[in-house]
């Protein structure tokens, strides 16, 4: 007799939709699988017009180990990695440790060690201003006539790397190619870069 009496089901509850706040909050991060480690990027405001996702090597030893190794993979031979400072440097170090190459860092300021330096301008998306890049002297007798291998984080507006690769020239190497982590906005579409993702610049 109880048989014949159902339940009622409940209503479903219905679905939350997120508030324009959560939203925001979804919206000031993106997300990338470099190497196949997948992380969040913040993003910051360049100017009023165009936001960038900030990709930081500093501290991210997954990332700077498997991406050294697919660069590695994609890389032809070399003899020297020169990368510009600074956040590139763990990269650079990772690729020398697992090749067995050297790397040579350029600097962003002239030291007393440094000897007669070659220098040249240089201009970055994420710095503000006009800055220098150098070379010390015995550096630039370690490129001499080598295969180098030029090396950045991220490939934007190449000023960083162009600068690298002016000092390089100026040393009298070879350079066999020029590679980064990831090519931002407009240079996921060059021919003469190495990279292993492509990274959107973010409009308002």
């Amino acid at each position: 007799m109880f048989g014949f009496f159902k339940k009622k089901k409940e209503p479903a509850a219905a679905a939350a939709i997120p508030s324009e706040k959560d939203m925001n909050q979804m919206n000031d991060f993106y997300e990338i699988t470099i190497a196949g480690c997948t992380r969040q990027l913040k993003k910051f405001p360049v100017n009023d017009k165009v936001d960038i996702a900030a990709f930081i090597l500093f501290g991210d030893v997954e990332i700077t180990e498997k991406a050294a190794e697919a660069l590695l993979k994609k890389s032809p031979a070399f003899d020297v990695i020169l990368t510009p400072e600074a956040k590139s440097i763990p990269l650079a170090y990772e690729m020398s440790r697992q090749s067995g190459k050297k790397y040579i860092v350029a600097r962003k300021g002239l030291k007393v060690y440094m000897g007669n330096a070659l220098s040249v301008d240089d201009q970055s998306i994420t710095t503000q201003g006009l800055q220098k890049l150098y070379l010390g002297e015995d550096d630039a007798a370690e490129l001499k006539g080598k295969r180098v291998l030029v090396l950045d984080d991220v490939i934007s507006t190449g000023g960083s790397l162009n600068a690298a690769v002016r000092l390089a020239e100026m040393a009298g190497s070879n350079i066999v190619a020029k590679c980064a982590v990831l090519a931002e906005g407009d240079a996921k579409d060059r021919d003469d870069i190495i990279f292993l993702e492509a990274l959107p610049l973010f409009f308002k």
